[in-house]
């Protein structure tokens, strides 16, 4: 394909873009309701205990548990997508050789060793840092329920989530256990963003707005596209993209 031209894919589903920011809508708002839980802005305290705050813990609280209630089923049903989306199937496919060699290609060119890498529509090392980010939600959700359903120790979900209070020591170590996952969650979303911002200006394949329109634009054809079941009706569509230094 001549300079200048990139052939556009459709890559993610309305589903999972759906998901994705409300779910990057629910981590913004639990991860500032929950620093103020731990420790309330501009708390007049003696000892432990805040004696004044100017915003209702209570209030506070409720949008905390509301958050989690939404990302967790934001969680849920992105997991239900990638079963039945295939473009949404971002989980690694470590058993694979390809996968290895697409992530070493990719890595390579990150650590500035190869000026570019081979294309993907979805990036083989983003895809590893998946499996760590997911094992980090479990654990944030089940740490937080564990908390949560203390509330009502003979009750259903205490039943369920409360050994793990027991499992960690006591309540207080599942709190610190909790914190600090969502300050690990916290981190992967600035490298992840920064990512997808470098991945925009150096590969210029429509990174950051592929989860807003689901398209990515490639100037040659993706390395992964047989991992995609569903030919997309605007694959054969070619766009003149300014700017774009490949050519074949």
């Amino acid at each position: 394909m001549s300079k200048g031209q990139l052939k556009a894919y459709y890559v993610f589903s309305p589903w999972l873009r759906i998901f994705h920011w409300l779910m990057v809508l629910s981590i913004i708002i639990l991860f500032f309701t929950g620093l103020y839980i731990a420790k309330p802005f501009g708390a007049v305290t003696h000892g432990l205990e805040p004696t004044y705050s100017g915003l209702s813990m209570n209030a506070v609280r409720e949008i905390h548990f509301i958050a989690a209630f939404i990302f967790v089923g934001s969680f849920i049903l992105r997991i239900y997508g990638f079963i039945v989306n295939k473009g949404d199937r971002l989980f690694p496919r470590f058993w694979t050789k390809a996968h290895w060699q697409w992530t070493v290609d990719t890595a390579l060119h990150y650590a500035f060793i190869k000026p570019f890498h081979n294309p993907y529509l979805r990036n083989p090392l983003a895809r590893m840092s998946y499996v760590g980010l997911y094992g980090l939600v479990f654990f944030e959700i089940v740490t937080g329920f564990a908390m949560y359903f203390m509330a009502n120790p003979n009750g259903f979900g205490a039943k369920v989530f409360g050994p793990v209070n027991y499992l960690l020591g006591n309540e207080y170590n599942v709190h610190l256990v909790h914190h600090y996952i969502a300050w690990l969650i916290v981190i992967f979303a600035v490298i992840h963003i920064y990512m997808a911002i470098r991945a925009d200006f150096m590969d210029q394949e429509g990174e950051i707005s592929s989860m807003f329109s689901g398209m990515k634009f490639l100037a040659h054809e993706p390395m992964d596209l047989g991992e995609i079941q569903n030919t997309p009706k605007s694959e054969e569509e070619v766009y003149n993209h300014p700017g774009v230094g490949r050519s074949s």
